[in-house]
C-alpha cells in the first residue's frame, strides 16, 4: 500500500476517534451503534496485508513469515500516525485556536491528495 494511501487511513482512524470522544462526552454512547469503532478496525485491517502460511511451516518460518509481511505495513502505520501527531502537534505549539483538531487533520489530508506526500512507505 502506498503511503497516501496509509496516510488517509490514519487520518481516517484519528477522525473516527475525535467522533467517538465527542459522542461520549455528549453523552450519546449509549443511544448510537458502536459504528465508529467498526469503520476504525476496517481501516487498520486495510493497512495490514494478508499473510499466507503453508501448512507444513516451522513455527520459525510462520515467525518469519509473518514479521516480512507485518514489518512494513507496521512501519508505514507507525510513521503515519507520527506525521499525523505531528501536525496536531505543531499546530497546538504554535498556539492555533483558529483550527480545530480535525480541520488540522482535514488540512493534512488535503496536502496528501494535493501529492505531498507521495512516494514509498
Amino acid at each position: 500500500m502506498e503511503r497516501a494511501e496509509v496516510l488517509k487511513r490514519v487520518i481516517g482512524i484519528l477522525t473516527e476517534a475525535q467522533e467517538i470522544r465527542r459522542a461520549a462526552e455528549a453523552g450519546e454512547d449509549d443511544d448510537r451503534p458502536d459504528t465508529e469503532a467498526g469503520v476504525i478496525n476496517q481501516l487498520l485491517n486495510e493497512m495490514l496485508p494478508s499473510i499466507s502460511v503453508p501448512a507444513e511451516s516451522s513455527p520459525q518460518e510462520v515467525a518469519r513469515l509473518v514479521a516480512e509481511a507485518l514489518g512494513p505495513a507496521l512501519h508505514a502505520m507507525v510513521s503515519g500516525f507520527s506525521l499525523a501527531f505531528t501536525s496536531l502537534a505543531m499546530a497546538h505549539d504554535a498556539g492555533r485556536t483558529d483550527m480545530s483538531s480535525v480541520e488540522v487533520l482535514q488540512q493534512l489530508a488535503l496536502e496528501v491528495e494535493a501529492g505531498t506526500y507521495d512516494g514509498d512507505s
